[in-house]
């Protein structure tokens, strides 16, 4: 499943990002294979979604989080 598949409240775990020209930046900000995160909430129109991430909050747009696949934890 993707990120943007993830439901509001659930914890997934990164297993791989695509390879794309955000794949670099998306790994800066914390996204790296094998880190677990939070889907804490969504916009009112669904575009970006808010992740709980290590120590703080990212907000990312659908389109990015599509290009990152997770498993639920738990």
């Amino acid at each position: 499943m993707t990120l943007k598949e993830a439901k509001t409240g659930t914890t997934v775990k990164v297993r791989d990002i695509g390879d794309s020209e955000l794949k670099q930046r998306l790994m800066t900000m914390g996204l790296i294979p094998g880190t677990q995160l939070k889907i804490l909430r969504s916009a009112p129109l669904g575009d970006p979604i808010a992740i709980g991430i290590r120590s703080y909050t990212l907000a990312l747009r659908r389109a990015d989080a599509e290009q990152v696949e997770v498993e639920q934890v738990g």
